[in-house]
């Protein structure tokens, strides 16, 4: 008999499904046979353990299993029979489950027909699906923004091209089907799943589908007003600065942040601007010296009460 797959990934009955993947996660990489090349012992626990990954991780058949309806390793039950099958009703006629006497099953070999069908949904006893392969891939910031193909190095030197999506987060899994570990008696392979990692950008910061940028101008710039070329996710662009701007402004590019993918919209760009004086100039020291503003002007006003 199978061992609960709870207890092979150490988690309650009421676990949730991110408390699942994160056990699975943890058991799968400490037991990967790449990361322990010629443990028999690991090799198999590594695949107990996938196992009930694939039994918990899937609603319908983790709410089955709750109910006793499929074993641990995915088999049908047959039907608990109880005294009611083996009663007489007062017309002489015993009762029945609602599928007909045998349960559901319309005769013997249908029964045996379904408890030895495997979880790939295959006929024969010894097919089984392969094993998932886990991988972690960092991604620059704007592949993951505006989406592009990585190549990851595998463990045994091969590699594997992995089409990165238009506005991947932080934390996204991919799944590339049929490029993990190869079935058993006919069995289908089974998953690559690619836990993606963006790396920070230098200037841009993601919140959602908006991307922020801090956008240094001069004084001159900040005083007169100027046009601007301001970077953007998709390439630079042009953005006029109206006279009398100042640090902590902030400029909307509409559409210009993460890119447009499937049903979402594509996000705006928000522009900080942060006034730079630069390297000291004379003449502007000279000119602020027997400069009178027009009206009294106090930056600090109100920090007397903090």
């Amino acid at each position: 008999m199978a061992e609960d797959p709870y207890k092979i990934l150490g988690v309650g009955r009421e676990a949730s499904a991110e408390e699942i993947r994160k056990a699975y996660r943890k058991l799968a990489k400490k037991h990967h046979p790449d990361l322990n090349p010629g443990n028999t012992v690991a090799e198999e626990k590594f695949k107990t353990i996938s196992a009930a990954n694939e039994l918990l991780s899937d609603p319908e058949k983790r709410a089955r299993f709750d109910r006793g309806e499929i074993d641990a390793g995915g088999a049908e039950k047959a039907p608990p029979r109880g005294y009611r099958q083996y009663a007489d009703t007062g017309a002489g006629e015993r009762y029945a489950y609602a599928g007909g006497e045998d349960g559901g099953f319309g005769n013997f070999e249908d029964l045996f027909s379904t408890l030895f069908t495997d979880r790939a949904g295959r006929g024969g006893a010894g097919a089984a699906r392969g094993a998932d392969a886990h991988y972690t891939l960092t991604a620059a910031f704007l592949d993951a923004v505006n989406g592009a193909t990585n190549r990851l190095a595998l463990p045994d030197g091969q590699t594997l091209d992995v089409k990165i999506p238009p506005g991947t987060a932080d934390g996204q899994i991919l799944r590339l089907r049929g490029r993990g570990a190869p079935g058993r008696g006919g069995g289908p392979a089974g998953d690559a799943l690619i836990d993606i990692r963006v790396a920070p950008h230098r200037f841009f910061r993601r919140e959602g589908q908006d991307i922020r940028l801090e956008l240094p101008i001069s004084m001159r710039e900040a005083v007169l007003g100027a046009k601007v070329t301001v970077p953007t996710p998709g390439g630079p662009v042009a953005m006029t600065i109206k006279p009398g701007a100042d640090t902590g402004q902030e400029l909307r590019l509409r559409g210009r942040g993460v890119p447009a993918h499937g049903n979402v919209a594509a996000g705006d760009l928000f522009v900080r601007l942060a006034v730079v004086v630069g390297p000291a100039d004379p003449a502007l020291a000279e000119f602020l010296r027997g400069h009178q503003p027009a009206a009294a002007f106090d930056p600090r006003a109100g920090m007397e009460e903090a």
